[in-house]
């Protein structure tokens, strides 16, 4: 049976404290104090779900060699582009072979658990990197604005079991409308709570639940771990009471330091349970959305060989609390400040000269000279040794992967950013290699010369005629990092 090898996941570092939104907008919006407890992670202006797919792609690879990846699906409804494959752009960063099928899968909440699914189905071909990712807009003052969070997750899918066995799925497809969003809105439309509750999760969820317990002649009391990636308190519990499984099988929705990743959050909240799960459990993951899909998968012996670091824990860890509720604003695209004129810049992108280098600006590989060992960014015809100028001995060299470390640093208040100061500097790989960088999620403190910095694939301008999304890769201080 098909199976689960590795996982990962992302949650960016920023944690939105939900008093500060609450206290910004009571009011306007009093009832939203049920609402402030706790936090909820927010993306940092350069990131989305492309970058924070690629973040938990990364994660997900860690122990294997990227050669292993036969198709790379991305499971979002908050993806950049429309009409440019996201999962190819995630494939380009992780420097994955131009032979690696790519496919994007969105449309409803339940598209995470319905692309891990087929993405499972399909690993008997060769294995799967199953992405979920998601940075949700959500009108200031509203619930969703509280419950949200940003997030990604990725699990390694082989024809093998792996660290977890497939041992079967069921599906519901109704077009049950909880809530929609129609091409090109911001925002989206929801509909009356108690009905969802009732109707949806009640009824719908329930089926899905009991469907594929009774298919594969499982008992409900034979649940470990029970999965319902389903917003709001109490959902989860009372569909396993409606289901007979026990109540302590529930796990932990990390509403209360993430918020709801959309379809991301059936594959963070699994990743989150592989974590600390023996040998022998049965886990069921329920998504929903016009629908429910539900997944019953069971540990093997191999779970216990697991690695110790990265994960949703690791990620959760490097948090940063935030309670300017303003610059979230600014961040999420909420808010038009006076940028001044130093923002007005505008270069149009080159899309011949990105295909030309996308190896090097899409997956940071440099060259190294085959006869003096240089390393060097970005690879040239002509080595940049000053004692050996050899034509034509570069080979491909990655650096995302190499630690580095600050040579020289500057703070530049000038410059324009959306989150001022400005970082950047000079960075030297370890093995050899420098390269100019911009920094991102640098706190004063942690920037100084030595520090030890990784690289992260993040967006480096927005063309504001075009929409086009520039990504590049910046420097971000490894202690404390993913």
């Amino acid at each position: 049976m098909p199976g689960i090898k590795s996982f990962g996941a992302y949650v960016p570092r920023r944690r939105l404290q939900r008093e500060a939104v609450y206290q910004a907008n009571r009011w306007f919006a009093p009832g939203l104090k049920g609402l402030a407890k706790g936090e909820r992670a927010i993306a940092n202006w350069d990131e989305d779900s492309v970058t924070m797919a690629v973040e938990a792609a990364r994660d997900c690879l860690r122990d294997h060699s990227s050669a292993e990846v036969a198709t790379v699906l991305l499971a979002s409804t908050s993806l950049p582009f429309a009409d440019r494959q996201n999962a190819g752009i995630v494939k380009e960063a992780l420097n994955l072979s131009d032979a690696v099928g790519t496919l994007d899968c969105g449309g409803s909440q339940k598209a995470g658990t319905s692309m891990l699914i087929q993405a499972l189905h399909a690993a008997a071909a060769g294995p799967v990197l199953a992405l979920a990712s998601e940075k949700r807009r959500a009108r200031p003052a509203s619930e969703d604005e509280l419950v949200n969070g940003d997030a990604a997750a990725g699990l390694l899918l082989t024809a093998e079991d792996g660290i977890a066995r497939l041992i079967g799925t069921h599906s519901v497809s109704v077009d049950f409308i909880d809530h929609f969003r129609p091409s090109g809105a911001e925002f989206d439309y929801g509909w009356e709570s108690r009905w969802i509750r009732e109707e949806g999760h009640g009824k719908l969820a329930h089926e899905a639940v009991a469907g594929v317990l009774e298919a594969n002649e499982v008992a409900a009391g034979d649940i470990s771990r029970f999965i319902a990636a389903i917003p709001g308190k109490g959902v989860a519990a009372s569909l396993a009471k409606k289901a007979g499984i026990r109540a302590e099988a529930v796990v932990d929705d990390l509403s209360a330091v993430l918020g709801h990743a959309g379809t991301a959050q059936p594959l963070l909240l699994l990743a989150h349970a592989l974590e600390s799960a023996g040998p022998g459990e049965k886990l069921l993951v329920v998504g929903f959305g016009q629908g429910a899909d539900a997944i019953l998968l069971e540990t093997t012996p191999a779970i216990a060989d697991r690695r110790s670091s990265g994960g949703v824990s690791a990620s959760l860890a490097r948090s940063c609390p935030e309670s300017n509720y303003m610059k979230y604003l600014a961040f999420a695209g909420h808010l038009q400040l006076e940028l001044g004129k130093r923002a007005e810049f505008e270069q149009k992108p080159v899309l011949t000269a990105l295909y030309r280098n996308r190896k090097a600006v899409m997956a940071l590989v440099g060259g190294r000279c085959t006869r003096t060992g240089t390393i060097q960014f970005p690879r040239s015809e002509i080595s940049v040794n000053q004692n050996d100028a050899a034509v034509g001995t570069q080979e491909d060299y990655p650096l995302a992967d190499r630690p580095a470390k600050i040579l020289t640093f500057t703070a530049d208040n000038l410059t324009y950013t959306p989150d001022p100061p400005g970082y950047y500097g000079m960075i030297e790989f370890e093995g050899g290699g420098r390269m100019m960088a911009e920094f991102t999620d640098a706190d004063p403190e942690a920037i100084e010369v030595g520090a030890p910095m990784r690289m992260m694939f993040r967006v480096k301008d927005r063309d504001q005629r075009s929409g086009f999304i520039k990504y590049f890769w910046k420097a971000v201080p490894a202690a404390g990092s993913n």
